[in-house]
């Protein structure tokens, strides 16, 4: 999905949303020749779901009303910023489907022209450097119910103001020693306008410019400018930055910037279990409850991506949640839906064992196999199918067989007859247990009349089970993620008191058909009555590993919720 051509016409989709309607009654009135929008990532960390959203709007935006849709990094502190995160930024944004096409720029690309619109403000007395300690300026900003009080620098002279913040480009003062603020009104009501910090210093290299810079502008003040040089026409953000918008304006207003566009803000994603704050997913990673960025557990589009999740289903899940004003929490069952959704119409089916338990059909001919057809896709003739193996020993799942089953086990147990898919049906004779009681194997009798699993005489079974041949099951290591919170709403605060022991489930004695081996690398399967699951990153020929994506019906979320009720 890239930006089109200017000239192009796109249809808007029929789903509408305030900012979508904003923007169509801006080109009907002709107030611009095409709609501009951004998505300005910080590069200091990776993206998230909740970005996914502001992605899909601003690119969304463009494709549908013919405009264009820039990437900018928004790299103003170099302090935090690595090009690791740059590099997986673009990758997760055209993972979901987009591209900047050649609007690729970074806030960087527009220091020298920020730095000479900063001393325009000096000279025109509407900025000053302030020697107080970022304490003493906080202190004195106020409160929401307490004006600030002004720097005792404020009215410092014009000439000094410029002497000391080219002083400061010059790198002759250590890092806290000064900053410059905007002179606007320490009365204000909105705490944003009191005297906001322009630019402050910082000895750190930078990744695109180096050390050529030892100040660095703020978000607030490099933000709309460079929207304005880029000639942005709506400015789209969450929520948390509508107080920020004054602020917005006036710099936009006392600067000669060559175009004025407007911020409109839009509620950020929540998400029921789920954290999407940069800070605790960045301490996350540091302190080890995840293994890097792209953990399958963690939120980020890296996670997702090596979780399984198709990008399709992230694009239809922001869709149905819809752009809204006012902040709200999604449930997480609705992400999973689209997840279930999307994979439901393209994953080749396939069978796997996650617990074995080996099974003996003591009247099948010892050393006899036969080759079997199996659908890839119930509902998709033109997947085709397969050949899978069955032979005299296989393997079925653990939880399919119990020894004393209540009444409503429909599964195998003795003298109960079951269905093997596109097999045969069995019927389990006697258990074997070792010298701790524990059941290690099956002895069960087929009926060779009802091959292809039906029976001639029309008799019906009430189970029908997965299974493998022991003569070509092949060993793989499977892992099965839960949600990394166990609380619907965790406490940021205190996140690792939320978190999940269960997160994660590794099962290294798992089996899998042979298709599975063979199969694509990139694409997830359907394990038949399992779940979804894609091969992971660290998988070899030696080694096999598969991550879940997710399982075929929810039931994480139903039962911990019923915990946190009795509570």
């Amino acid at each position: 999905m890239t930006n089109p051509e200017p000239g192009e016409t796109a249809a808007p989709e029929a789903g509408r949303d305030f900012i979508r309607d904003i923007v169509a009654g801006d080109l009907a009135a002709k107030k611009y020749p095409q709609a501009v929008t951004r998505f300005p990532p910080e590069p200091n960390g990776y993206l998230h779901i909740g970005h996914a959203k502001s992605i899909a709007l601003n690119f969304g935006i463009a494709q549908e009303f013919a405009g264009r849709c820039h990437l900018r990094f928004d790299d103003t502190n170099p302090v935090k910023e690595e090009q690791e995160y740059i590099d997986a930024i673009k990758a997760d944004v055209k993972w979901l489907g987009f591209d900047w096409g050649k609007h690729l720029y970074h806030a960087s690309d527009y220091f020298e022209q920020l730095y000479q619109w900063a001393e325009g403000l000096i000279s025109a007395g509407k900025a000053y450097v302030d020697d107080q300690s970022q304490e003493e300026i906080r202190i004195n900003r106020g409160t929401l119910t307490e004006p600030g009080k002004n720097s005792p620098f404020r009215e410092r002279p014009v000439a000094e103001n410029l002497d000391l913040f080219r002083r400061m480009r010059a790198g002759e003062f250590p890092n806290g020693a000064r900053v410059l603020r905007a002179k606007i009104d320490m009365a204000s009501g909105n705490i944003n306008l009191r005297d906001p910090v322009l630019y402050r210093i910082l000895h750190a290299t930078h990744p695109r410019t180096g050390n050529t810079w030892k100040i660095y502008p703020s978000y607030d003040y490099a933000h709309g400018q460079s929207d304005a040089i880029e000639g942005v026409t709506h400015s789209v953000c969450t929520l948390e930055f509508e107080d920020h918008r004054p602020l917005y304006d006036w710099l936009i207003e006392n600067l000669p910037v060559p175009s004025k566009p407007h911020q409109y803000e839009f509620a950020r994603l929540n998400i029921t279990y789920t954290l999407l704050s940069k800070r605790v997913l960045t301490e996350l990673v540091k302190q080890g409850h995840v293994v890097g960025w792209d953990d399958p557990r963690m939120p980020t589009l890296a996670g997702l991506r090596r979780r399984g999740v198709p990008p399709a289903a992230v694009r239809d899940f922001v869709k149905r949640i819809g752009v809204a004003k006012a902040n709200s929490t999604v449930d997480v069952g609705m992400f999973e839906f689209s997840v279930r959704e999307a994979l439901n119409k393209t994953a080749l089916r396939r069978m796997a064992v996650l617990r074995p338990l080996k099974v003996v059909i003591e009247n099948y001919p010892e050393g006899q196999t036969e080759q079997l057809e199996a659908a890839n896709h119930p509902d998709d003739p033109a997947a085709g199918t397969r050949k899978i193996t069955f032979s005299r020993e296989l393997y079925i799942e653990q939880d399919d067989f119990m020894e004393n089953p209540p009444k409503k086990f429909f599964r195998l147990s003795p003298g109960k007859e079951v269905r093997l898919r596109y097999a045969y049906f069995i019927t389990c004779k006697s258990v074997i247990k070792n010298d701790k009681g524990e059941i290690t194997e099956l002895r069960c009798v087929y009926d060779p009349a009802t091959k292809g699993g039906n029976a001639p005489d029309g008799r019906k079974v009430k189970a029908t089970m997965h299974w493998l041949s022991a003569a070509d099951a092949k060993p793989a290591e499977l892992r099965l993620y839960n949600p990394l919170f166990t609380n619907p709403a965790p406490n940021a605060a205190n996140f690792a008191a939320d978190l999940n022991p269960a997160s994660l489930e590794t099962l290294r004695t798992a089996l899998v058909e042979p298709a599975v081996i063979a199969g694509d690398d990139s694409e997830p399967m359907q394990f038949e009555r399992q779940g979804y699951f894609v091969r992971d990153k660290e998988s070899g020929a030696g080694k096999p590993v598969f991550n879940r994506v997710i399982g075929l019906r929810d039931t994480f979320a139903k039962e911990t919720a019923k915990e946190h009720a009795k509570k």
